[in-house]
């Protein structure tokens, strides 16, 4: 099968298109045939070599699969070849105290998907079975790859985690991005005013098309300031924070008494200091989010497939324009999804 592989970290140049041996099902697996496949930061930052693990080389990146399945393995049951689906990307053991609960992105053996296991840019990928979900017949593979892992962390992040109420605001950073922009529509689906940050005029309106009543422009203007002048000085009752060190002072700054902050990254860098009088006196929560479950991802390709949530996407790339991609993410110019099609 064709896929893009690096053999070496470093930029955008060492994604190369190979050949690479079709995968073939062990039990309880199923062969995808990749229909699309999302590019996210986390394909970054691992072709770069900045992930804490490493996956042996030569490696196929990509976390965010729609396709068909083509092929199954012994002892599979639920699915069948021929079926439309996407892949949940966070791979779980099924047995630990923590799927045992349903936290299935806690688990103590989990993986993602194109992290140290082979991924999604390709014209084939094996994945335990138990991971795909049923991708809705109005849904295009482009899509379902475009709503995989960015909507699911919001989703995660805004619903699960921080527990969104109706007439709560939200701060929501970098809206240009995947999981921006769907924090965005979510937020909006839970009730809430949503204000968003992003770096240009273009994305600014953009977000405000995509339900942000109020912007800033983070690269002219001090978010904790406009917050507090945006809401009367009051604050925002949740964060949608993602970019890390470089805006993190500013986010606590933006709570109002009794926020949360809600975290899945660390774009910028992973230090950040908190005040800790500020802490306990205004009752702030700072939150942790990491992936999404199965049962999540359902509820996301629902929600799209009765166009309450609109996959955003930016350009769609054939598997030899990786690089292209890759570049496209790196300088933020994107506003919401890159998808490779094979």
């Amino acid at each position: 099968m064709r896929a893009v592989v690096f053999d070496a970290h470093g930029g955008p140049e060492v994604l190369r298109l190979a050949e690479m041996p079709d995968p073939e099902p062990g039990p309880g697996e199923a062969v995808v045939r990749v229909g699309a496949c999302g590019v996210n930061w986390l394909d970054v930052i691992l072709r770069r070599g900045e992930t804490p693990g490493k996956p042996a080389l030569p490696h196929i990146p990509g976390s965010e699969v729609a396709g068909e399945v083509v092929a199954l393995g012994a002892g599979v049951s639920g699915v069948q070849v021929g079926d439309r689906v996407a892949v949940a990307p966070y791979l779980f053991c099924g047995t630990c105290e923590y799927c045992l609960r349903g936290q299935e992105s806690l688990c103590l053996r989990g993986d993602i998907l194109g992290l140290m296991s082979q991924g999604g840019y390709a014209e084939y990928v094996r994945v335990p079975a138990r991971s795909v979900v049923p991708l809705p017949s109005n849904l295009s593979f482009e899509d379902g790859a475009a709503l995989g892992l960015s909507a699911l962390t919001a989703y995660h992040m805004l619903i699960t985690r921080a527990r969104l109420s109706p007439g709560e605001t939200v701060l929501v950073l970098a809206a240009g991005s995947g999981v921006g922009s769907a924090a965005i529509q979510i937020a909006r689906l839970a009730g809430a005013r949503v204000i968003a940050t992003a770096g240009s005029p273009e994305k600014l309106a953009r977000a405000r098309e995509l339900g942000a009543e109020a912007v800033i422009d983070h690269r002219q203007q001090d978010i904790a300031q406009e917050v507090r002048r945006l809401t009367g000085k009051r604050g925002v009752d949740v964060v949608f924070e993602h970019v890390g060190q470089a805006t993190w002072d500013q986010s606590v700054a933006a709570l109002a008494r009794g926020g949360r902050l809600v975290t899945c990254g660390s774009l910028t860098g992973p230090d950040g200091r908190v005040n800790i009088w500020t802490l306990f006196a205004k009752e702030l929560s700072l939150i942790g989010s990491y992936g999404g479950s199965r049962g999540e991802l359902r509820t996301v390709l629902e929600l799209a497939s009765r166009g309450a949530l609109r996959p955003v996407i930016h350009a769609v790339h054939p598997l030899e324009e990786a690089a292209a991609a890759h570049r496209t993410v790196e300088a933020r110019e994107q506003f919401g999804k890159l998808v490779l099609r094979p």
